[in-house]
């Protein structure tokens, strides 16, 4: 039986220089820096400039990961980038990256899973590791919420910013090393609660849907952060449980940056010290897909964690969709 386990050989982050702080966000619609932070957590996001796309975020983060990890582009099997907010509707935002950074012995392909698409990404390239059809895989979770975010919803603007953030994975025989337990998890029947509109096959675009400004994020807020807990904390538990721990041995919890009230909810119902969540949400914001590996490789870069370290990745998003993972490093 082959008990070889995929695991986090580096981790790479890029975000655009542009900061758009609270006070920036009160000039352009009505809201305080109070109100946002206390709902939200959130003081700065980073933001795209008018030329950079997804896939301009997604590979200085694939290169640096790389580095990281000591391989070199042309060692890549597979590129796997999960994004809500593809370049272009095709081809995929992964086939620009492997032309961007000369990956060109990898398959490349998207995962749309919104804010679960990095953990999405994982359990892709988990597979092809196991199944033998790659030997290295670089998964990436990159956005550029802020292209279609609508500036004029006081509400929603806030939350977003741009980024991405990679890993690579290979396999490893180092016991209790790697990814321990995945799971992943979705509820289509709720897809109108977090979605935009316009722009696919459904309503494509139209002189209408620009002005009826379809084509930004539409979301219920109450409803979203309701089920945002409850489907994280059910995540998290279940990757633990699978993986034989508990939420106090972990050494980091690294929630999808979306709310603060949402992460330390989650924390608490599976019992993780506050001072063991990762949290740089006051910094990016919501970036999606590319949060978690985003907060992942500060964290490595920071010293804060690294080989040994158990720490949990868990996430939700449009769709609705979940995800966990358990991993050590």
């Amino acid at each position: 039986m082959n008990k070889q386990r995929v695991y986090i050989r580096g981790t790479g982050s890029y975000a655009p220089e542009k900061i758009l702080t609270n006070a920036d966000l009160e000039k352009m619609v009505d809201t305080t820096d109070e109100w946002i932070v206390t709902r939200s957590g959130i003081r700065e996001r980073h933001i795209s400039s008018d030329d950079q796309a997804t896939s301009d975020m997604a590979s200085p983060a694939a290169l640096r990961a790389c580095e990281a990890a000591g391989v070199e582009p042309k060692d890549l099997d597979a590129i796997v980038v999960g994004t809500a907010t593809s370049d272009r509707l095709f081809p995929s935002t992964a086939v620009v990256v492997q032309a961007n950074i000369g990956a060109v012995n990898a398959a490349a392909f998207d995962v749309s899973a919104a804010c679960s698409g990095f953990i999405y990404g994982l359990s892709v390239g988990k597979a092809l590791l196991h199944d033998g059809q790659a030997k290295t895989v670089l998964v990436i979770g990159a956005e550029t919420l802020t292209k279609v975010t609508d500036w004029t919803d006081r509400s929603s603007c806030v939350l977003f910013g741009d980024g991405s953030g990679a890993v690579v994975l290979q396999m490893t025989d180092e016991e209790d090393r790697g990814i321990l337990s995945l799971n992943t998890g979705s509820d289509g029947r709720l897809q109108e609660l977090l979605f935009q509109p316009a722009g696919g096959s459904r309503m494509p675009a139209s002189h209408e849907t620009v002005d009826r400004r379809l084509h930004t994020i539409k979301m219920e807020g109450r409803e979203v952060y309701k089920h945002a807990v409850t489907c994280m904390s059910e995540a998290a538990q279940k990757a633990l449980d699978d993986a034989g721990y508990a939420g106090p041995d972990l050494d980091w919890l690294f929630p999808h940056q979306a709310n603060i009230r949402i992460m330390e909810a989650v924390a608490k119902r599976i019992r993780v010290p506050r001072e063991r969540v990762f949290v740089n949400l006051d910094r990016y914001g919501n970036t999606s897909a590319a949060s978690i590996p985003i907060a992942l490789d500060e964290a490595v870069r920071g010293g804060h964690c690294g080989p040994g370290s158990l720490i949990e990745l868990v996430a939700f998003g449009a769709g609705f969709t979940w995800a966990a993972a358990m991993v050590r490093l």
